[in-house]
């Protein structure tokens, strides 16, 4: 028997204001809320609305039918789907009845829901994995608030992948994970090293046919019906067959008149008429059958593009800054709170990168097909100019520093702990052991710190003063001193 899944990746970007540079907005003083400041509402509604319309409420509709024809028959009918948080958090703002058809979805007991970055963002590349770990915690509350489920499979962004990605999805206590069948035989069960995960790949090949290849009329396989498909996957040797698209391929990428949901409304039947086919969740899949072998991944690789790795969002130089510029920006934007630490992560969405690709060909053409700018040189202006514009409130707010100060209590002998602005010092104040104060108050570092990385002389000049203090007293007093320079703030 070999057990097909039904895999879907549900996502829709949050999109900037593409006019944000060229209509002056950067830099200016009084803001009344930064979050529509810099992302388009009314065009995301748009967009939103119109493939609500054209693919997820029609796609969901088709599904839960076949589900319910096929739910009392010895060869039922699943799916499984990867939501974006910003994919949930726009069908609640936009148009809450995506949400309850998928929620009936879910409730059949025949839906899957998969785990990923909240922000369907690139922090797996981060060198710090914190806000990996973090975003994935968040998109695990938000699963269990909508749907009351706690996922057991991952699915990174766009399936990027690394030995080092399925460590962290061990560590945090998934059972499987996807990845792109590049590597190996897409048709087995594999065991990345020092993990007690199983690595399910998706079969491109089979999947791109729906996908890229549905709807041309230059493919010789043209035109391509739920039967003739189940008769490939019937042919295909293995002990799976993974099945894994964009959720807007459905009406949105292969329009209704190509015949797109007729195919996948008699695909459940078609696959089910050949004994040797039945579906199954991913879950399931890992559940059911050992993995092969051992199979190593040390460099990324994805879904995106001919080249199946990074290179769709880090390929070029105008890439490369703005992933640099924007992940330079995380600690501070911790520093200074929730608000900004979530328009930061907001700009982490993969898109943002996506937009600035510049290759030419077909994958070029691709790029500039989901892209709201036209040009990826008008997407790279936008995106630089609303870091800079964030850098810039963030510089405000919580004085951010020009170099960080990296507390020890010897020399070398680094706490771990950092604070990357005056608002961040005052709250490592509060924590710091004596010991590093103490340390830091004889050898001066945080007066020469605020002087040289803040240019504040004045609050340098009144700390230096400290340094014949000792115990809580100097905790007490250079919290008041650095109160005193952001305004008095508790």
């Amino acid at each position: 028997m070999t057990l097909v899944s039904l895999c879907f990746e549900v996502h829709q970007p949050i999109r900037l204001k593409k006019n944000f540079f060229w209509d002056g907005s950067p830099l200016k003083e009084m803001v009344p809320d930064l979050r529509d400041y810099y992302f388009d509402d009314p065009e995301n509604r748009r967009i939103f609305e119109r493939v609500a319309d054209k693919c997820y409420l029609p796609a969901n509709q088709v599904i839960l039918e076949g589900i319910k024809r096929l739910d009392e028959s010895d060869k039922p009918f699943s799916v499984a789907y990867s939501f974006s948080g910003v994919f949930l958090e726009q069908a609640r703002a936009y148009r809450p009845e995506v949400l309850d058809s998928f929620l009936r979805l879910v409730d059949t007991g025949r839906v899957e829901v998969m785990e990923q970055t909240y922000y369907h963002s690139l922090s797996s590349l981060y060198e710090d994995q914190r806000e990996f770990t973090e975003e994935v915690k968040m998109h695990r509350e938000a699963i269990w608030e909508l749907f009351g489920l706690r996922p057991t499979t991952f699915e990174n962004t766009e399936l990027i992948y690394s030995d080092q990605v399925a460590r962290m999805a061990d560590s945090m206590g998934y059972k499987a994970i996807f990845t792109e069948g590049t590597l190996a035989d897409p048709n087995y069960v594999y065991r990345p090293p020092e993990t007690n995960l199983s690595l399910l790949l998706r079969n491109y090949k089979l999947t791109d046919d729906i996908g890229f290849r549905f709807s041309s009329h230059n493919w010789e396989e043209y035109p391509l019906t739920a039967d003739k498909y189940a008769s490939w996957l019937a042919a295909t040797p293995g002990q799976c067959i993974n099945i894994f698209c964009d959720y807007e391929t459905f009406g949105e990428h292969q329009w209704i008149d190509t015949g797109i949901f007729e195919f996948l409304r008699h695909l459940p039947e078609k696959i089910n008429s050949h004994d040797i086919l039945r579906f199954a969740t991913p879950a399931e899949i890992a559940r059911q059958i050992q993995p092969k072998q051992e199979l190593s991944i040390r460099d990324y690789i994805s879904w995106a593009d001919i080249e199946r790795d990074t290179s769709c969002w880090l390929g070029n130089a105008l890439q490369q800054a703005c992933f640099i510029y924007q992940k330079r920006l995380e600690a501070p934007a911790r520093e200074s709170g929730d608000d900004i630490l979530r328009i930061w992560r907001t700009l982490g969405i993969s898109d943002h990168l996506y937009y600035l690709f510049t290759h030419g060909g077909a994958p070029g053409e691709v790029h500039n097909y989901f892209s709201p700018y036209g040009i990826p040189y008008d997407a790279s202006v936008t995106y630089f100019s609303v870091l800079a514009d964030l850098h810039y409130r963030l510089k405000k707010k919580i004085h951010l520093a020009d170099a960080p100060f990296r507390f020890a209590t010897g020399v070398d002998q680094f706490t771990g702990e950092v604070a990357w602005s005056l608002a961040g010092m005052k709250e490592a104040l509060r924590t710091v052991s004596l010991e590093s104060l103490e340390y830091h108050s004889r050898q001066g570092d945080l007066a020469f710190w605020v002087g040289t990385s803040l240019g504040d002389g004045a609050l340098a000049e009144r700390i230096s003063r400290s340094k014949r203090i000792k115990g809580e007293r100097l905790r007490e007093r250079l919290i008041k001193e650095v109160q005193s320079a952001l305004g008095g703030a508790k």
